[in-house]
């Protein structure tokens, strides 16, 4: 018993600044998080500012409001590992007739943003079949236009885009880009679960 103690109380005394992180980047609220875990706000400020450990029952029901496993707020499904490299040959790989795509970013637990890279040939569209599916509700997407030019379709709304330009939007609305002259590449980045404010 001693020691699955001493396994868990370092990770219970660290895990303050992690959960804080967390909950800003999901752009929640004490009272939000609060709302979600059933923990209360003071208690949570308190674990934030690491002032009180979380017992490992509240630790599980802040994870679950911050819709992770307890082992993945504590960092325990990550091994000794700090730094994932992804390689360029072992990138994750995808797309459709003109559109294709590569994922960046390794598939770590937790995760809350995903990098991917994709090519258009000309007269191509994302959003097509064996593409990735529409986003998460509340996920945000900025896209920067390493070549060529791009015409973004969102809810309704046109915006051409040319080389160099970096566009932000609600990923979880209606959208596609459409490639313009020789083709075109994006850069893109996705982050889960934020809040329209």
């Amino acid at each position: 018993m001693a020691a699955v103690a001493t396994h868990t109380e370092p990770a219970l005394g660290t895990v303050g600044p992690r959960i804080r992180a967390l909950r800003e980047a999901m752009d929640l609220s004490l009272r939000d998080l609060a709302e979600r875990s059933g923990v209360s706000a003071p208690m949570l400020s308190q674990v934030e500012r690491s002032e009180t450990s979380p017992t490992l029952h509240i630790a599980a029901r802040i994870a679950a409001g911050l819709e992770l496993r307890l082992s993945q707020l504590l960092r325990l499904d990550e091994g000794a590992e700090h730094v994932h490299v992804v390689r360029a040959p072992g990138r994750r790989r995808g797309g459709t007739a003109g559109h294709d795509y590569e994922i960046l970013t390794p598939p770590l637990p937790g995760q809350r943003a995903e990098l991917t890279r994709h090519r258009l040939a000309p007269g191509a569209r994302t959003g097509g079949p064996g593409d990735p599916p529409r986003h998460e509700p509340g996920a945000r997407e900025s896209a920067l236009v390493e070549s060529g030019a791009v015409r973004l379709h969102i809810d309704g709304e046109r915006h051409d885009l040319d080389e160099g330009d970096c566009v932000t939007f609600d990923a979880d609305l209606p959208h596609h880009f459409e490639a313009h002259g020789e083709g075109a590449a994006l850069l893109a980045v996705v982050s889960a679960g934020l809040r329209r404010s």
